[in-house]
């Protein structure tokens, strides 16, 4: 086996915080993030930006993706790895993922501790990252998420910890992989609303993100996809006027199907045009309206990408 090459592009987080006076911020380069590695590999670092993952526009998310795209033009990269903050870390990666034909490996990793911690878990997991984006074994399986030890699907994946060295979990360990799209589009990316779900929440929601214009939105409904009745005469009016309104929850696991009755339970919900989203869970949710609607996704092609995205 000869030379691997793997780019790494880093964008800031904490792997690449040192802690100020001001709190941990990003300050360290590329350059220095670049792990020790066996000899036949490689580590080309690419500076991409320099953020927490937190304040990431999704025209920054989609720089990312584009950053991606662009190293695997290049026929001597093994794999990717991207280093990134853990705040959003499941969306990007996600995005990521549903453009990626590419059966070469795309790795993101990123810290729970600052770089000047004295245990920070930072070069170990992009140490990781770098072995799996190296490794033959690794292609075809997606973007894959190596943090704190356990190696997951992109798709799926979300935090369960604001300081666990193992951040991740997933919902479903082998969710299918639909893409949006062989090609990652131009342009402004389409505006999505995610919407909180909770006893006495405020039906104008609904109706202040159609009127603001938003593209498309996504609730984080309560229990397997249930809310109150005004939320539903709320969603009902929202697909009238054409904007596509998909339902997720905010329990961390199981499916999501049109379960309850009542008014505002899933199937009401259901009957008022919106679609569900079985598995991927509000974040995720989001990003794939957002590239579905980017790249000009009628509601039938929304339905059948998230019907596409459950286990058998």
């Amino acid at each position: 086996m000869g030379t691997r090459h793997v780019v790494m592009i880093t964008t800031g987080g904490t792997a690449a915080s040192q802690t100020t006076d001001d709190g941990a911020v990003p300050v360290l380069s590329a350059t220095d993030l670049v792990p020790d590695t066996a000899d036949d590999v490689v580590v080309r670092p690419h500076e991409l930006m320099a953020v927490d993952s937190s304040s990431m526009s999704v025209r920054q998310q989609f720089d990312v993706v584009r950053a991606v795209r662009e190293a695997l033009t290049d026929p001597d990269v093994s794999g990717v790895v991207v280093t990134h903050g853990t705040d959003t870390l499941e969306e990007t990666a996600f995005l990521a993922d549903v453009f990626a034909a590419d059966p070469r490996p795309v790795i993101f990793t990123g810290a729970q501790r600052p770089a000047d911690h004295p245990a920070a878990d930072g070069p170990a997991n992009i140490a990781d990252a770098v072995t799996l984006a190296a490794d033959p074994a690794t292609r075809g399986r997606g973007v894959l998420v190596a943090l704190g030890g356990p190696v997951l699907q992109a798709r799926g994946a979300f935090k369960t910890s604001t300081t666990d060295l193992r951040a991740f979990d997933t919902v479903h360990p082998r969710l299918p992989r639909p893409l949006v799209s062989r090609a990652v589009p131009g342009g402004t990316p389409a505006r999505v609303d995610l919407l909180a779900l909770y006893p006495g929440v405020s039906p104008g929601l609904i109706a202040a993100a159609v009127d603001q214009r938003a593209a498309g939105i996504v609730l984080s409904a309560t229990g397997s996809g249930n809310t109150h009745p005004d939320i539903t005469a709320q969603v009902n009016l929202a697909v009238q006027r054409g904007v596509p309104v998909v339902v997720s929850t905010r329990v961390p696991y199981g499916e999501v199907e049109p379960t309850y009755g009542g008014g505002g339970g899933g199937v009401d919900l259901l009957r008022a045009g919106a679609i569900f989203s079985p598995w991927l869970r509000a974040p995720q949710a989001r990003m794939a309206l957002i590239a579905l609607l980017t790249e000009g996704a009628d509601r039938g092609e929304v339905a059948e990408f998230f019907t596409a995205s459950s286990p058998n």
